[in-house]
């Protein structure tokens, strides 16, 4: 019955968050998500990490969607931030790097101090990846760093520094809308949690929301960051407004 009940309000969150416009990020940077989609799909190096995942998807929290729509927003993020050449070219090395961080960012998620023990996990397993040192420890930083409301590494290198906090801002895009069409139900569902108890611990959540979006490191996380936050909430307070009534129980 519970189960019953939580698959209810998952159906019901998508709905609410369909009927709300998208994210203006996948509006006026489209060009750069799809582009960043694109090279996601198509690199054999990230062939072999999504085999990874799949193979040991029990062991982190969000799912995999999560994993790979962090990964092409990061991506995105690397796109715009970074000037093309003469010929409207784009770093390709360091949007490989934004994908990898991505994907692995959350391989720890139900370890305790997930991001150092992800960013572990993640350096052991790319000694399998035909990348340099020096990128499998910038991926190693960006996935340790990617948390909110920790203390993270300050970066002399320009280059780290933008692939930490691409990964961090594409991280806290998935605090929008993400965070309860899929994110909520991915951790919820699986572990039975009691309807009540969801209801219980539902508002101090959107209060951690609230705060996420002043926290965006990127000039484009900054910029679209807070949309995202905004479209998430107004979905969050609908639902517990409509999880809260007679009728959803009775329904």
């Amino acid at each position: 019955m519970n189960e019953e009940i939580l698959l209810k309000g998952r159906k019901l969150a998508e709905e609410i968050a369909s009927s709300l416009r998208p994210p203006r990020f996948y509006v006026e940077k489209s060009r750069e998500v799809d582009i960043s989609r694109r090279v996601f799909r198509e690199d054999p190096l990230i062939r072999q990490g999504l085999q990874i995942m799949e193979i040991s998807a029990a062991s982190y929290g969000h799912g995999l969607s999560h994993a790979q729509k962090v990964a092409v927003d990061a991506g995105a993020i690397i796109i715009n931030e970074t000037p093309t050449d003469h010929e409207g070219d784009y770093p390709k090395r360091l949007l490989l790097l934004a994908h990898l961080a991505g994907l692995f960012h959350d391989i720890k998620r139900s370890s305790p101090h997930h991001a150092q023990a992800g960013a572990e996990e993640a350096e052991i397993i790319l000694r399998d990846f035909d990348i340099t040192e020096y990128e499998r420890g910038a991926v190693k930083d960006a996935i340790r760093n990617h948390e909110a409301f920790q203390l993270h590494k300050d970066f002399d290198d320009p280059f780290g520094k933008l692939l930490s906090d691409a990964l961090y801002d594409a991280d806290k895009f998935r605090w929008g809308p993400d965070n309860f069409t899929e994110m909520l139900w991915d951790i919820v569902i699986p572990l039975d949690v009691p309807f009540t108890t969801l209801l219980k611990h539902f508002m101090p959540g959107m209060k951690g929301i609230e705060r996420i979006g002043e926290t965006f490191r990127t000039s484009t996380g900054r910029e679209y960051g807070p949309d995202f936050i905004d479209l998430g909430l107004a979905t969050g307070y609908r639902l517990y407004e409509a999880l809260n009534t007679d009728e959803f129980l009775k329904g």
